[in-house]
């Protein structure tokens, strides 16, 4: 078969949600994919930040496969072996007491968006129900995340939302406490905002952040969807600035390309939640489990996450070379690339490809989420496309 075919098998029976490039990936190794026709990819988007090893692992390949052929799925009625493993293994890294498992990122979201809102209700009121996030901030396409969201380009069409969410500028102090009152159980940042374009907050704003609300005693929730998990450099970007929040949500790199999402719990949070208050049916599936232990023991245990910063300062040395690259923003492989004036990232975006390099786009910047255990021949491969792309 060829591409054609499946592109317009896509088109005519899938719902046209996703601006699709003309890509048909078929397989995949490393950081190195292949369409049907046999045409190579370098990939630096890892599945916006999904595969967080590339594609088929052995060893993360070997434990979801093993899985597969043991116990697919049980209800979370019962205890299953790789939901239990992965929570000690993530909690005990992270420094957590709890964690409850979920299938994405909006979905963590949500579930910390219920923690904040009984966690105000329980120490202060029924009225205390009101979460403070960031404008340009992105934290999913469910409707209390959708809502969550700063940014007016995801809310049309879809009012009237739930309610219950303020907003205020990123790494302003004196807009954040005029933001708050009496109504507002939680403050929830991301870190780096990737969907708003790769724009890192300033460590002290959001130590600052952090002091606010244990002063005023609301929650400090920090959305790791796509920071988390090694993809800046350290486990949880939140070491990096120097503050635990209340609550952290992880997704994507987690599962290492299976569908899982996390919220972590610290000892004020951790009882929030009691028997009924939440639940998911496909949530800790043992499969996509077994993949997040497979991560965790990539990264952790044999080393992968020292890997990552030397990584990401070769790549944004390589780019700075690049004459038409004029900036570059984010944290560890989380990069986001300023192009000069007359170069549009969504026609670069779609050129690469062409040329057999897969990159992202967030908002006017080019963005790169390449696999954390990426080959330097492969860095190498794809910033030179890249560069030829631009000229």
């Amino acid at each position: 078969m060829t591409n054609e075919y499946y592109i317009n098998l896509d088109k005519q029976y899938i719902s046209n949600t996703y601006k699709r490039q003309n890509v048909v990936l078929a397989r995949g190794k490393g950081s190195t994919a292949y369409d049907v026709e046999g045409k190579k990819y370098i990939d630096f988007t890892s599945g916006i930040g999904v595969n967080s090893l590339g594609f088929c692992n052995e060893n993360w390949t070997s434990a979801v496969t093993a899985q597969v052929q043991t116990l697919q799925h049980s209800s979370n009625i019962f205890v299953s072996v790789p939901d239990t493993v992965l929570a000690e293994k993530l909690c005990k890294a992270t420094g957590y007491s709890k964690v409850f498992f979920s299938n994405s990122g909006a979905e963590a979201n949500e579930g910390a968006v219920k923690v904040a809102r009984k966690f105000g209700a329980d120490t202060k009121g029924k009225e205390c129900v009101n979460i403070i996030t960031l404008q340009n901030s992105f934290h999913g396409r469910t409707v209390a995340a959708l809502e969550a969201t700063g940014q007016d380009v995801f809310h049309k069409n879809f009012y009237p939302f739930t309610g219950g969410f303020k907003y205020a500028p990123i790494n302003d102090k004196s807009a954040l406490e005029n933001t708050y009152d009496d109504t507002v159980c939680a403050v929830m940042v991301e870190l780096v905002q990737g969907e708003g374009g790769v724009i890192a907050a300033d460590k002290d704003y959001i130590r600052f952040v952090a002091d606010f609300c244990k002063e005023k005693e609301i929650l400090f929730i920090v959305d790791e969807v796509q920071t988390g998990v090694g993809r800046t450099g350290t486990l949880l970007t939140s070491t990096q600035f120097g503050v635990k929040p209340d609550v952290t949500t992880l997704a994507k790199g987690l599962g290492g390309g299976l569908p899982i999402g996390a919220v972590l719990m610290n000892e004020k949070t951790q009882g929030v939640l009691s028997f009924g208050d939440h639940g998911s049916t496909f949530g800790g599936n043992p499969v996509s489990c077994a993949g997040g232990v497979a991560v965790l023991d990539e990264l952790l245990d044999r080393g992968l996450l020292n890997e990552v910063s030397p990584k990401a300062d070769y790549i944004r040395g390589k780019l700075l070379e690049i004459p038409q690259v004029k900036e570059l923003s984010g944290l560890g492989l989380m990069i986001g690339i300023t192009l000069a004036e007359g170069y549009t990232a969504s026609e670069i975006a779609a050129k690469c490809a062409e040329n057999g390099l897969l990159i992202l786009t967030a908002k006017t910047k080019l963005r790169m989420l390449p696999p954390l255990n990426i080959t330097k021949e492969e860095i190498d491969e794809g910033i030179e496309i890249l560069r030829k792309t631009l000229e």
